[in-house]
C-alpha cells in the first residue's frame, strides 16, 4: 500500500458506524471492485485490512482499493436485497456473480370455464394456477403428460377448443375427456381439475381418498360408467406412484442446495422438489468461473449466501431450502420470509431424508465440473491444434462462425455463432433477418449480414472476435474481406471453409483470402481426424442449424400470413377480424364453414372459399 491510500483508508475505518448496510470496495478509476453486506460494517470492513491470511482473490482486491463507500440500512436483511441488486447491476470483479436466469417454467391450469392444462413462462395471472418452478422444460412436459394420463385435462388453445366438432385424437387415445363436445360435464371436468391441482400439491393420498369416495358414490347411484371411469383414474394414479423414484412424507416444496469446488472451479446444483416429488435437479456455475485450487470455508459460504440472494430474491420461493453448509441463514431467512410473506427455513446439515438429498446434490454438482472441465478441455485442445494449423495469432480465443439459410431467396436469414472460453456460447449467438430482396444471392445476403455484425464490432457493442470463420468458399471469403477493409478491422482474422462439390465431412478446404503478401495462397486441406477441423465442422453445423431454425420460423411466419392474403375478396379487415375470432391461420383452417359465417362480412361463398383454400 502506499502512504496516501493507507491513510485515507485508515480515516474512512474510524468513520465507519457499527451498523448493518452495504460496502463498495473501489478501485482505481473508481471501478466498483466488490460489494458486501454486514451486520456491523465497522467490524467487518475494517477486518480486511486488520486481519491476515486471506484468500488469493480476497488479498487480491485489498491490494487494489483505493477507498471504500457505504450505505447503511434498517437491518441486515434490507442489506442483503441491496447488496443482492448491487451486485447484479454492478457485477464486480471480485464478488462471485451467478448468471440471472429468470425463466424458470410452470405448469399452469387455467381458470377458463374448462381449465386448459399447459406450459408456462413468464408473469403469473392471478386468474390462473401455477405449480413449479420446474428444473427445466422437460420436467414440465413430464407433468403435463402425467396429468393427462390421470385426469385427462385439455391442453388444446382456447381457438381450436371453441370450434371443434369432433373429439381430437387425444381424447381418442385416452389423454382427454374431451370437454369441447361435451363429452363429460362441466362439473365432472371441475372435478378433474380439482384433483390435478391436489395432486401437484403433493396430496396424492387425499386424492385418492376423494376418488375412493366418489367411486362407490357413482356405483351406489347405479352410474357405473362413471364408477369404471374414476376406477380407471384410481389404477392410473396408483401406477404412477409405484413408478417415483425420490418420494417425501414430510416436506412438499423443498429445494436442497450444494455448493462443491474442485479443480479450480464452483458449482451450485438445485435438488427441487415439488409436491413431495422429486422433479429434477440443475447446476449453476458463476459467470466467471476462475477461481484459486483452495477455498477457505469462509469463501464457500460467502458463495453460497450470495447464490441464495441472487437466485431468490424477486423470485418464488419453496417453503424450506436445505443448504450444505452451516451458516448464519438469519438474514436471508428474514429477507426471503417477508418477500413471500410466509416463514422460509433455511436448514444448514440436516439430517434423515433431507441429507439423502444433500448428498444427491453434491454427486450432481461434482458430476457437472467435471462434464465441464472435459467439455473446456476438449474444445481447448480443438483450438490448440487449429491455431497451430492455420497459423493462427497467438491468444487466439473467440472466433465467430456465420452461415446463410432460405428457400429460393424466400426467408433469408443469416446466423452468427461464438466459439469462446473453450466452448460454444450460445447466449451469444445472433441471427439476421435479411430484408433486401437479394433473389436467393448468398454473397449479397452474407455481405448484409457481416456489415451490420461489423459495425457492431466497431462500436464495441459485441466483443471484438479474433476470427471470423464464413461458410463457404472463395466468393464468401472475397465478400467478408470487403467488409472487415470498409470496417477498419484489419486484425481480425478471416478464412472460409468450403465443403467442395461432393459435401462430405472431412473434405473441407479451408480457403483464406487473398493479399498483397500471399496472392495465390491455395486452399489447406487438413485430415479428417484433426482435432482442429473438428472444431470448425462444430461452428459450421451449429451455424447452419442457428440460421435454419431462423428460416424456419420466419417461412413459416410469412406462409401464414400469405394463406389468407391471397384469397380473393379477403383484404386487411377481413383478414383482421379472423385472426381474431380464430386466434391464428391454424384455427381458421379447423374452423367449419358455419363458423366462418358468423366473421362480421363473411357471406357464405367466402366462408366456402375460405375452407378450400387454407386446407
Amino acid at each position: 500500500m502506499d502512504a496516501d491510500r493507507d491513510v485515507a483508508i485508515s480515516e474512512a475505518l474510524k468513520s465507519l458506524p457499527a451498523r448493518p448496510g452495504v460496502y463498495r470496495m473501489i478501485g482505481a478509476e473508481d471501478a466498483v471492485l466488490y460489494v458486501g453486506k454486514a451486520k456491523n460494517l465497522k467490524n467487518r470492513v475494517s477486518s480486511y485490512f486488520v486481519k491476515s491470511g486471506h484468500g488469493p482473490r480476497i488479498a487480491m482486491m485489498v491490494s487494489q482499493v483505493q477507498r471504500i463507500d457505504t450505505t447503511v440500512t434498517r437491518s441486515e436483511a434490507e442489506a442483503l436485497i441491496l447488496e443482492n441488486n448491487l451486485i447484479k447491476s454492478l457485477e464486480p470483479k471480485y464478488n462471485i456473480v451467478f448468471r440471472d436466469d429468470k425463466s424458470y417454467p410452470y405448469l399452469c391450469i387455467t381458470g377458463d370455464a374448462y381449465p386448459q392444462l399447459r406450459f408456462f413462462r413468464g408473469k403469473p395471472d392471478k386468474r390462473h394456477q401455477y405449480f413449479g418452478p420446474f428444473p427445466s422444460a422437460w420436467s414440465v412436459r413430464e407433468g403435463i403428460q402425467t396429468l393427462q394420463k390421470v385426469f385427462q385435462l385439455r391442453t388444446c388453445e382456447n381457438t381450436v377448443f371453441a370450434h371443434r366438432s369432433r373429439p381430437c385424437m387425444l381424447a381418442q387415445i385416452g389423454r382427454c375427456t374431451a370437454p369441447c363436445v361435451d363429452q363429460i360435464t362441466e362439473d365432472d371436468y371441475k372435478a378433474d381439475v380439482k384433483s390435478a391441482a391436489m395432486f401437484m400439491r403433493g396430496q396424492q393420498d387425499d386424492v385418492l381418498r376423494d376418488l375412493q369416495s366418489s367411486m362407490e358414490s357413482a356405483a351406489e347411484k347405479l352410474e357405473f360408467e362413471r364408477a369404471a371411469r374414476i376406477r380407471d383414474k384410481i389404477a392410473r394414479l396408483n401406477r404412477l406412484q409405484s413408478k417415483q423414484f425420490v418420494s417425501s412424507t414430510a416436506e412438499r416444496d423443498v429445494d436442497v442446495l450444494a455448493v462443491v469446488h474442485e479443480s479450480g472451479m464452483i458449482a451450485v446444483n438445485i435438488v427441487m422438489i415439488r409436491g413431495g416429488q422429486h422433479v429434477g435437479d440443475r447446476t449453476f456455475f458463476p459467470v466467471k468461473n476462475a477461481t484459486s485450487e483452495a477455498l477457505s470455508n469462509e469463501e464457500l459460504i460467502e458463495t453460497l449466501e450470495s447464490f441464495i440472494a441472487q437466485h431468490y430474491i424477486g423470485r418464488e420461493v419453496p417453503r424450506t431450502i436445505v443448504s450444505t453448509l452451516d451458516f448464519d441463514a438469519a438474514a436471508i431467512t428474514d429477507a426471503l420470509t417477508e418477500q413471500t410473506e410466509t416463514k422460509v427455513d433455511v436448514l444448514c446439515n440436516p439430517i434423515g431424508e433431507k441429507r439423502v438429498w444433500l448428498r444427491m446434490a453434491e454427486e450432481n454438482a461434482r458430476l457437472a465440473i467435471t462434464a465441464r472441465l472435459k467439455q473446456s478441455q476438449t474444445g481447448h485442445e480443438r483450438l490448440q491444434a487449429l491455431i497451430e494449423a492455420l497459423n493462427l495469432p497467438d491468444g487466439t480465443q473467440r472466433l465467430e462462425c456465420f452461415d446463410i439459410s432460405h428457400t429460393m431467396g424466400e426467408a433469408t436469414v443469416a446466423s452468427c455463432v461464438v466459439f469462446d472460453s473453450g466452448g460454444m456460447q450460445t447466449s451469444q449467438y445472433r441471427r439476421f433477418n435479411i430484408e433486401a430482396d437479394t433473389g436467393g444471392d448468398d454473397y449479397m445476403a452474407m455481405k448484409e449480414a457481416l456489415t451490420r455484425r461489423a459495425a457492431r464490432i466497431a462500436k464495441e457493442e459485441v466483443p471484438r472476435p479474433d476470427v471470423w470463420v464464413i461458410d463457404g468458399g472463395k466468393g464468401q471469403v472475397g465478400i467478408a474481406a470487403e467488409v472487415l477493409a470498409q470496417a477498419g478491422l484489419h486484425d481480425i482474422v478471416l478464412f472460409g471453409s468450403a465443403k467442395g462439390v461432393e459435401r462430405k465431412k472431412g473434405m473441407e478446404q479451408i480457403i483464406f483470402p487473398e493479399s498483397d503478401d500471399e496472392p495465390t495462397r491455395f486452399p489447406i486441406c487438413l485430415p479428417s481426424d484433426h482435432p482442429g477441423l473438428h472444431l470448425i465442422q462444430q461452428m459450421q453445423d451449429e451455424a447452419h442449424r442457428f440460421a435454419i431454425m431462423g428460416h424456419r420460423a420466419k417461412r413459416a411466419k410469412n406462409r401464414e400470413g400469405s394463406a389468407l392474403d391471397d384469397i380473393e375478396g379477403i383484404g386487411p379487415k377481413k383478414r383482421k377480424d379472423l385472426l381474431k375470432q380464430f386466434g391464428s391461420v391454424r384455427g381458421v383452417a379447423a374452423a367449419s364453414v358455419e363458423d366462418l359465417m358468423r366473421v362480421p362480412g363473411i357471406s357464405a361463398e367466402l366462408a366456402e372459399r375460405i375452407y378450400l383454400a387454407v386446407r
